[in-house]
């Protein structure tokens, strides 16, 4: 009977310890690096300016429409491998 008590204090240990590992797997790490989203944003008002006439435009994940100088994007497609900016529709002369 003692046996039997070791045995399941040592599976409930384990069991609790295995626990807690998978669950600071899960947390962040406190130098994880940050999404990139001012260089994206950076990105888009570089060429927003650089082609004041396209209202519209797309990087082959995401299309945007440029609303009061603005770009509004569509969320970028699964499994897209994103492109350079191309404008599809451009201020007719």
């Amino acid at each position: 009977m003692r046996q039997f008590n070791i045995r399941v204090a040592l599976c409930l240990a384990l069991a609790i310890a295995g626990m807690t590992a998978a669950q600071a797997a899960d947390t962040p790490a406190a130098d994880a690096v940050p999404e990139p989203q001012q260089t994206e944003n950076a990105s888009l008002q570089d060429f927003i300016k650089a082609n004041p006439d396209c209202l519209e435009f797309t990087d082959q994940c995401s299309h945007c429409v440029i609303v009061n100088g603005i770009a509004e994007c569509s969320t970028a497609e699964i499994a897209c491998i994103k492109g350079e900016n191309q404008c599809t529709r451009r201020i007719a002369n």
